[in-house]
Order: structure tokens, then C-alpha cells, then sequence
């Protein structure tokens, strides 16, 4: 393969002249460019852009780490990421985890590797243990609450909001709350269930386990929920649901079930999603796009680690 040097010898110039052409740099007359041109030309020069990445100490290339493609709150997160990689001239490289700590460490190595010039992990599977293993390494920012420690995030106070949601439903006349969520662990996951664990302590009232339903992801799962509410001798009156999807799922299915909403049944989801809109689900928004966008910006940033909350809204509409 030619390189620098050959393209140099054949122009009759020095290596140095040839890169300041290669790199659109001044101080070289309009001869030795014009040489430097024609020997690029004749011997179909290709830059190898590893190398100039080395040179730079830069790939351009952003790692984001999300457990699944197929959902539309992390496709909100990614949309605000990939835009503002579009406006600031960098590239994502995405990694599919399926909550499997491998993958996570997959995505880790390459930062460690300077593969990526940071990482983005939408939702952690690993422990503080490992990710504190990595971050000497390069910026990585989480979508969670992360103060305190050495990494940036872009978080909603997920205690706080669960609380809000919880006082709204007790307002409206609801004594017997439930809620739906995904994983049981993770600090999201955490923060919801002590915000459960203290709404039922405030009101004097026992934590029932089985008005908790874990695992709930999409649209599917909400049937699974459903029929969990029909065997149940005294079933909950109202549900917070940690996802519009699967409120979405609840809703269509209680319909076949002639449950009727909200006089059976008081459904209210979280993050705003176009179907919550469309099947007018009572939820709490939380502006994905913006998130993604202040993931990235914190992930080229050049400064220490930085932690920044976004406020949710409450959008009222037919489920309560």
C-alpha cells in the first residue's frame, strides 16, 4: 500500500508538505499542491483514517448501550442522541445488551480500547463495581441517577415522580394502588418501589405484594397483567404503569375483558409516548428526546463529570 512517504518521493516534496496538503492546511504553494495532487491521483491514495484518528486522539465514534431496539422509549432516547451526533459530526456505534452483563462489558472494553470516544448506557445492567473498573478509561454517562459518583447523568428523580403519580391517584379516590414495572432491580426500579414502599406508610396502609407486577416491558404484557387482575378476590383500582406501552396493553385488554376504564379501573402511565396519546392514558411525560440530547452533550464534554434532572409533567387525559 502507498503511503505518506511514497506519495512524498513521487512529488518530489517532503512529508510534511504532503500532509499539510492531505489535511487542507496553508503554507504551500499552488506548485508543490499541484504535485501533491497528481501522485494522490496516480496511485489512488487512500487516507487510513485509524491512523489519522490516532494522530488526533479522537474517533468520533460514540458507544450507546440500550437492552433493546425494539422499544419505543429507548428508540425516544436514541433519536435525541443520534441528533445531536448529527450536529456535533460524530457517529454512534450501538450495542444491543438484552440486560446481559456481558454485552455491557462488550461495550466497556471498547471504550477501554479507545475504540469509542465515550459511552452512553441507557439503562445499566453491570454493578458500580465494574463500571468504576472503566472509567479512567474515557467519559460514560448513564440515564439514571448517578450523583456522587465518577461518571456524568441525565436522570429523572424517579422517587419523586412516582410519588407524584401515587398522591394524584389517592386524590381522585383511590385507596387500593398498584403498580407494573420492568425490572425488579436497577436504581430506577429501586427509587419507584421505596417511593410504593413509603406512599403505603404514609397512609397507614399494608404493602399488598400482589398488586406489583414485574416484568413489564410492551404492549404483550399487559394481557399477563390483565388476567393476573381477573383471578384476583380484591384487585387494585387503579394502576401505575411504568411504560405507555404496556398501559396501552392493559387498556385493550380490559376492553375485551368489559373492564370498563376508569370506573373499574384507573390506568396511568409514564413518559408520553404518541400511543398514549392516541388511546387518550392518563400519564406523566418525560421528554425522551431532550434526555438523548443532554446524554451526548455530556458525553464530548471535556470537563469533570456533571449531573443534570429533568423534570416530568403530568398530562391528564381520560384513564383516571
Amino acid at each position: 500500500m502507498t503511503n505518506i512517504k511514497d506519495i512524498a518521493k513521487m512529488a518530489g516534496v517532503s512529508v510534511t508538505t504532503v500532509s499539510r496538503v492531505i489535511n487542507n492546511q496553508p503554507y504551500v504553494s499552488a506548485e508543490k499542491k499541484e504535485a501533491v495532487k497528481r501522485a494522490i491521483e496516480e496511485c489512488n491514495y487512500r487516507q487510513n483514517i485509524n491512523a489519522v484518528h490516532l494522530n488526533k486522539g479522537k474517533t468520533f465514534l460514540i458507544g450507546v448501550a440500550i437492552p433493546f431496539s425494539n422499544h419505543p422509549y429507548f428508540g425516544l432516547l436514541v433519536e435525541g442522541i443520534a441528533n445531536a451526533a448529527v450536529n456535533n459530526n460524530y457517529k454512534l456505534v450501538l450495542f444491543q445488551t438484552n440486560y446481559e452483563e456481558s454485552r455491557e462489558i462488550e461495550a466497556l472494553m471498547m471504550l477501554k480500547h479507545k475504540q469509542i470516544d465515550a459511552l452512553i448506557i441507557c439503562s445499566r445492567i453491570c454493578g458500580w463495581d465494574i463500571i468504576d473498573e472503566y472509567v479512567s478509561y474515557g467519559p460514560i454517562v448513564l440515564c439514571e441517577d448517578a450523583r456522587g459518583r465518577r461518571v456524568s447523568s441525565t436522570f429523572i428523580d424517579h422517587y419523586k415522580s412516582f410519588s407524584i403519580a401515587l398522591e394524584y391517584l389517592h386524590n381522585k379516590g383511590h385507596h387500593k394502588i398498584g403498580y407494573c414495572i420492568g425490572r425488579k432491580t436497577g436504581t430506577n426500579s429501586k427509587q419507584r418501589e421505596l417511593a410504593y414502599r413509603d406512599f403505603c406508610m404514609k397512609l397507614n396502609q399494608p404493602l399488598k405484594p400482589n398488586y406489583i407486577f414485574y416484568d413489564c416491558f410492551n404492549f404483550e404484557d399487559g394481557e399477563r397483567v390483565v388476567k393476573r387482575l381477573i383471578s384476583m378476590s380484591n384487585p387494585p383500582s387503579a394502576l401505575l404503569i411504568s411504560s405507555d406501552q404496556v398501559a396501552a396493553g392493559i387498556s385493550t385488554c380490559c376492553k375485551e375483558h368489559n373492564i370498563l376504564i376508569p370506573n373499574k379501573l384507573a390506568l396511568m402511565g409514564f413518559d408520553n409516548q404518541p400511543i398514549a396519546k392516541i388511546m387518550n392514558i392518563t400519564t406523566l411525560e418525560i421528554p425522551l428526546v431532550e434526555v438523548g440530547r443532554n446524554l451526548f452533550l455530556q458525553a464530548i464534554e471535556n470537563n469533570d463529570s456533571s449531573h443534570q434532572e429533568i423534570s416530568v409533567k403530568l398530562i391528564e387525559r381520560l384513564t383516571v
